[in-house]
């Protein structure tokens, strides 16, 4: 089953993450090391990659800045591996992109987790079937999603 992994760069706990849904069988796709299964050393999209002083940025700068070859390679990337996923699971605490990866993902129809943290509520996740608060019931719920999936 290909996995889509949405988290956030500031999240310590999505390498966690990664690591133990590969141990469990699938194919993940690290955000934070997009070229992984290819052996190819690369890092992760960051905004700081086009502009080191990008959280300066006035809107039409951010507007711009989405055309940079290197935006456009990260997106590419992310979006090919999010389209190419059975299963989409966001891991809190996370940010906008990754709340618009799980959106993207419960609108096509994927499997989607929510790997709960503390935190504010927030009355939208009931659009998503399965909500947990440990990895051991990510990997269970990707286990019998796993049946569903045809190869």
């Amino acid at each position: 089953m290909k996995v889509y992994v949405a988290s956030s760069w500031r999240n310590e706990r999505q390498p966690e993450v990664v690591q133990a849904i590969r141990a469990a069988g699938h194919q993940v796709y690290d955000f934070r090391n997009p070229n992984e299964d290819n052996h190819e050393p690369d890092q992760g999209f960051h905004w700081s990659d086009i502009d080191p002083e990008w959280q300066s940025w006035s809107p039409m700068q951010f507007v711009d800045a989405l055309e940079h070859p290197l935006a456009l390679g990260g997106y590419s990337r992310d979006y090919d591996a999010l389209e190419a996923a059975d299963a989409v699971v966001l891991v809190m605490p996370c940010g906008r992109s990754a709340h618009l990866e799980l959106g993207f993902g419960i609108g096509r129809g994927k499997h989607s987790i929510i790997l709960l943290s503390d935190g504010e509520p927030e009355l939208m996740y009931k659009m998503v079937p399965t909500l947990v608060t440990s990895l051991e019931e990510v990997i269970t719920a990707l286990a019998n999603f796993s049946k569903d999936v045809k190869p």
